[in-house]
């Protein structure tokens, strides 16, 4: 969980003290030897980094969260990504199409053959990459459950949440 701070660009959040210690407490499940890649949004890298201390990470901007407008801060936060992730975008939000483009290619220039790859990011880009990609069939339904952290293994064309 970030810290948060209103007024500020959730883009800048860093991870609250509860998120630090729940990061290393499921930091044991990442694949050894993983390759290890993160948003270089503050709260992804600080998760990342907390999973695996001592471990390089590479960041990426191409896993950042879905860019936006400044939200205004309220306990009503969901109802404009709901509908984003459903394909139904704000006005002056980034187009899907484009996030899930950006988080294919960070993908595809991190793989490494017979190297499991890691990657520290955000929820509405995972997502919107997911259903452009054809492994999630109710992309709301998939963005309201997760949790933070969460950790999901994609492969063979499935995704499986590990914790």
């Amino acid at each position: 969980m970030p810290k948060l701070e209103p007024g500020v660009d959730p883009a800048q959040w860093t991870l609250s003290d509860d998120g630090v210690a729940t990061a290393r407490a499921v930091g044991h499940l990442l694949p050894a030897g993983a390759v290890l890649v993160s948003s270089d949004e503050p709260k992804a890298h600080a998760t990342l980094t907390a999973m695996v201390p001592g471990r390089p990470v590479t960041l990426d901007p191409r896993l950042r969260e879905v860019s936006r407008p400044l939200e205004p801060f309220s306990e009503d936060f969901r109802g404009a990504r709901l509908a984003y992730v459903a394909g139904d975008p704000p006005d002056g939000w980034e187009p899907p199409a484009d996030v899930a483009a950006r988080v294919d290619a960070a993908v595809n220039a991190h793989r490494r053959p017979g190297q499991p790859l890691v990657l520290a990011g955000h929820g509405m880009a995972f997502t919107t990459w997911l259903a452009a990609r054809g492994l999630i069939d109710d992309p709301p339904a998939f963005w309201s459950d997760l949790r933070l952290p969460d950790l999901f293994l994609v492969r063979d064309g499935r995704v499986r949440r590990l914790a």
